[in-house]
């Protein structure tokens, strides 16, 4: 027997292919396609499937294939941060955490298939952003403006705008792309907050994250005013457009929100994580409410 199957499998067990692909990151994307099935103002009657398939690329296969190729790509990274993970940790053997990364970017193309024109778009977007963000000669997380702009995009934006395209067949409304434009802008704050948990491993490989850029107290204050302020416009908008009452529900999130930040600025790397489970909730709960207001008007239309 050699040294090698003696320290190491020849293959990862389902729970470390499990552990690589983070389920605790799914839910965003998935949330953010469910906004978009409501906002498109249509009856998902017998477009089951479509919603259920959608939620599937958007959670399990997307944002799935994006935590294996940033786990390969950022093996070095996570030894330092994080070496429990699949890969520094040897229970993803080899170059197995690429072979599930390319994989999994085939089946969710295969799957997208199912969604029409738009979602296949959606989805061959969403998977380049994913590869440009880890991999080389891009590496887009080596900036955390263009990184946290791109997972931003990703996790909020691309989903929402996928979820109305599929159930319209068709290009969405515009005000359903600017709200989601405007809750993608707001991500990027709550992607900054992620950053937090790898300063130091970040700092000793070169990865200029925004909480390396500015500092931990400056990074803070960015991404709570860049999380708040698109909220502002989308409050001011839902009332232009004659929605008072979620616009008031909104503004609610929106202040319970800004009751929690002075905790997170108080100790940033220390709330950082604190703040992504409350903040956050309020945040995408605003999301949903936003979809509510804009399915009345194109349901209207």
């Amino acid at each position: 027997m050699s040294t090698r199957s003696l320290s190491s499998p020849a293959r990862p067990d389902p729970a470390a292919v499990l552990e690589l692909l983070k389920p605790i990151t799914w839910f965003p994307p998935m949330w953010a396609y469910g906004c978009g099935v409501v906002s498109s103002g249509l009856p998902i009657d017998d477009r089951w499937p479509y919603v259920i398939a959608g939620i599937l690329l958007a959670g399990p296969m997307v944002c799935g294939t994006s935590q294996a190729v940033n786990d390969w790509f950022d093996r070095h990274v996570d030894a330092i941060n994080e070496p429990h993970r699949p890969i520094p940790s040897g229970r993803m053997p080899g170059a197995w955490g690429l072979y599930i990364a390319v994989v999994w970017t085939a089946l969710s193309l295969l799957v997208a298939t199912a969604l029409g024109l738009w979602g296949f778009v959606a989805a061959g977007v969403g998977l380049a952003l994913a590869w440009a963000y880890s991999a080389p000669p891009f590496r887009l997380k080596q900036n955390g403006w263009w990184g946290n702009s791109a997972v931003a995009g990703c996790y909020e934006g691309l989903p929402w705008f996928t979820g109305a395209a599929v159930m319209a067949a068709a290009f969405p409304d515009w005000r359903i792309v600017l709200l989601a434009a405007l809750y993608s802008v707001g991500a990027h704050g709550i992607m900054t907050l992620n950053d937090f948990k790898s300063i130091e491993g970040d700092k000793r490989t070169g990865i200029a994250s925004l909480p390396v850029q500015l500092g931990p107290d400056r990074a803070a204050r960015l991404a709570c005013i860049v999380m708040a302020v698109p909220q502002v416009a989308v409050v001011a908008l839902l009332m232009t457009w004659d929605r008072p009452l979620h616009a008031a529900a909104v503004a609610a999130v929106l202040a319970a929100q800004i009751l929690l930040m002075p905790r997170l600025l108080l100790d940033p790397r220390g709330k950082a994580a604190w703040y992504n489970a409350t903040g956050v909730t309020l945040y995408v709960s605003g999301m949903l409410i936003s979809a509510f207001a804009v399915r009345a008007l194109v349901g209207g239309a």
